[in-house]
């Protein structure tokens, strides 16, 4: 299992911890600040799914005015380390 640490930008939370395992599936997804709950949540239901289905649920999520979330970071985390 690969380990990947992401700095995020535009959200409350400023960094995302996550691994990857040999399958392409998602595991230990960690946020760092943001809205606690809703962030163990997110981690929560993303365990253990294809990061590349994660990536295309999660992608160009928006909250409130700002351009990205903190689940559309997850996804283009995911883009860095998986592609598009």
């Amino acid at each position: 299992m690969k380990k990947y640490s992401y700095q995020t930008a535009g959200t409350c939370s400023v960094q995302i911890d996550f691994e990857i395992d040999d399958e392409g599936r998602l595991h230990n997804v960690q946020y760092y600040g943001g809205c606690n709950g809703n962030l163990q949540g997110i981690g929560r239901l993303v365990e253990g799914m294809p990061a590349a289905e994660v990536q295309s649920k999660l992608r160009g999520i928006r909250c409130g005015y700002k351009d990205t979330s903190c689940p559309d970071q997850l996804a283009r985390a995911l883009e860095n380390v998986v592609g598009q």
